[in-house]
């Protein structure tokens, strides 16, 4: 089970002059060589387990046209949306933002919201294609959404660890 993508990833595809590549990739068996509850004395990883690692194309990147057949791709078109939006907040501001600084408006605007959503989506719809060319199922589309798991950790805050539905979080 994949958990939704955080806005992270959408500011690192959205906010830089250059659209990164973005390539997709699935790990899997990760868990049977260190799974996240092992703790002291038992840190080590164990030996002789098996992991693959699976990479899809890139589907984004290179300036505007480094993804499918070499055209236009929806992160161009979500990174064409950022600009404006980055653009009449500065307006309105009366000021520029450095590169990583956000005005509240692009923090929390409902646009803003919005495209990183959009941007979270389209990278992990990119990552689940890779996972289908693996060989397996699709899993329950509610799976990628944050209200799936906004309330995590039963309400009681909890960020990290083993969590109600059996998932395992680790804040990196």
């Amino acid at each position: 089970m994949m958990r939704y993508f955080k806005w992270g990833i959408a500011r690192l595809i959205l906010e830089p002059d250059v659209c990164p590549d973005i390539v997709p990739m699935w790990i899997e068996g990760n868990e049977q060589i260190m799974h996240e509850s092992r703790s002291w004395p038992r840190f080590v990883p164990r030996v002789n387990k098996r992991c693959g690692i699976w990479f899809g194309e890139n589907v984004a990147g290179g300036g505007g046209g480094g993804g499918e057949a070499g055209g236009y791709t929806v992160f161009d078109e979500l990174r064409r949306k950022w600009r404006e939006l980055v653009e009449d907040d500065e307006r309105k501001e009366g000021r520029s933002f450095a590169m990583g600084v956000l005005s509240d408006g692009l923090k929390y605007g409902p646009e803003a919201v919005e495209l990183r959503e959009e941007c979270t989506r389209q990278v992990r719809r990119a990552v689940l294609a890779v996972r289908r060319k693996r060989g397996l199922p699709d899993e329950d589309p509610k799976e990628g959404l944050v209200e799936t798991w906004r309330l995590e950790g039963g309400g009681s805050g909890k960020r990290e660890g083993k969590m109600k539905d059996g998932s395992w979080v680790k804040e990196a």
